[in-house]
């Protein structure tokens, strides 16, 4: 069976309308897709290197993400692509919208992207890489993604323009958690 999005209007609003992934969605509607950054208690970051034979940025490291499919919402669509890609559960309670905006798809398509960030311990002997999907994924520091960008290899899909933005981000959101405790 093939992949259904659900077309959200300009505000993000399910309009009661699906496409098929691939088929060209017409001005105005847009779908949601996500970014899930998982970080752990040494600031590092657990990315993913995306499989050999993806059609998009292949052998190309990244956060996990992928697209809502119909009837999901942003955090189940963050969970389940992170199960599926590199077989970890996260606990919804970890984790935290960051980033939510309009961009325009390497295909032209629009799409509504969140950026979320969990923050959970996980060995990564418990990683399991999906089969046409990922190839290998480890801890990664700022430092090392930021190397990682720099030589080409690390694909950002446009979510922020350098990593010090989404940095400042994620310093932001745990200044303002600390500051609520």
């Amino acid at each position: 069976m093939n992949e259904l999005w659900d077309i959200l209007d300009e505000n993000g609003n399910k309009t009661g309308r699906t496409v098929e992934r691939g088929k060209p969605m017409g001005e105005g509607e847009y779908h949601l897709c996500v970014y899930v950054w998982i970080t752990n208690n040494n600031g590092e970051f657990l990315i993913a290197k995306r499989s050999p034979s993806k059609k998009e940025s292949p052998d190309m490291w990244e956060c996990v993400g992928g697209n809502a499919v119909s009837g999901d919402d942003s955090l189940t669509t963050a969970l389940k692509e992170v199960s599926e890609e590199i077989g970890i559960t996260l606990m919804p309670q970890n984790g935290r919208l960051m980033k939510h905006f309009k961009r325009r798809n390497l295909n032209g398509d629009e799409s509504f992207a969140d950026v979320w960030l969990f923050k959970q311990e996980v060995d990564i002997a418990d990683v399991v890489l999906c089969s046409g999907e990922t190839c290998d994924a480890k801890w990664a520091s700022c430092d090392e993604i930021s190397r990682m960008i720099d030589e080409r290899v690390f694909v950002t899909w446009e979510t922020f323009s350098d990593l010090n933005e989404l940095l400042e981000l994620f310093d932001s959101a745990a200044s303002t958690s600390e500051e609520g405790k």
